[in-house]
């Protein structure tokens, strides 16, 4: 039975996380990110060997980066939603947190929004994603009484959020974070009108 050295159980630790750093910011770049090995140990400063140590491959790497930060998004909503004294406070604190992590992390933002679109590799994790989205939205629309116009409206806010949001991050939308965080209330609100 061997027994890892504390020490260096923390710096196998330490080198994974500076990569899935690097990650973040590679494949959440403005640009087209160009994501491969040598320019992920390049921009860490780690050697392959110690890449190869944490992942696989380049595609096991890519989605982790990406479970990541749809781990931070996750966290974000939970501890936005618990902080909330009443339902009607839920939507506005999960919304100021979500738009918080894009617009204070851009790069996360991307990796998060538009990656799964140019990344073959993450193929269907955003589409995994949505239903926790969805179900978000859907528990403010309590409104409807039709749990089948719920979900249509559900899901169809959460399609104009990520349009919205890709747009924020592609430079296309360009309001300040008060007017993007009311328009998106506003979105929500009026989904949930009967």
């Amino acid at each position: 039975m061997s027994t890892v050295r504390p020490d260096l159980d923390q710096r196998r630790r330490q080198r994974r996380t500076r990569l899935l750093e690097v990650g973040v910011e590679l494949l959440g770049a403005a640009e087209n990110p160009a994501v491969n090995v040598r320019t992920v140990c390049r921009e860490a400063g780690l050697t392959e060997r110690y890449f190869y140590e944490s992942f696989a491959d380049r595609d096991t790497y890519i989605r982790e980066v990406y479970e990541e930060v749809a781990e931070r998004a996750r966290t974000a909503l939970v501890a936005a939603v618990a902080k909330a004294a009443n339902l009607s406070e839920v939507a506005e604190l999960a919304m100021r947190a979500f738009v918080g992590l894009v617009l204070d992390h851009p790069e996360a933002g991307r990796v998060l929004v538009l990656a799964p679109l140019r990344e073959p590799t993450l193929g269907g994790r955003g589409v995994a994603l949505a239903p926790n989205f969805v179900s978000l939205v859907e528990a403010q629309l309590g409104a409807l009484d039709d749990p089948d116009e719920r979900t249509l409206r559900a899901i169809g806010v959460v399609g104009a959020l990520t349009s919205l949001f890709i747009g924020y991050l592609d430079g296309t939308v360009t309001v300040s974070r008060e007017r993007l965080v009311r328009h998106c209330l506003d979105l929500l609100a009026r989904a949930g009108n009967p």
